[in-house]
């Protein structure tokens, strides 16, 4: 029963934790954008080639001048 005295007093004390972090957190603005982040993965992100690709087109292009 001497348990249930220590227990008590700790798990409030992790409650008002996880509480006040969340309010630190909303206040700030780590919730404002929700759709963003998961709608990332479908944008379509080639505008601009990775480096990789432009070498080897312009090695591709001098070899066939030549």
């Amino acid at each position: 029963m001497s348990v249930v005295y220590i227990m008590i007093p700790v798990a409030l004390l992790l409650a008002a934790l996880g509480v006040a972090a969340f309010i630190i957190a909303a206040k700030k603005g780590q919730f404002d954008d929700l759709d963003t982040p998961a709608l990332r993965a479908v944008f379509d992100d080639d505008e601009t080639p990775p480096e990789s690709i432009k070498e080897k087109s312009v090695t591709n292009d001098d070899d066939a001048a030549v």
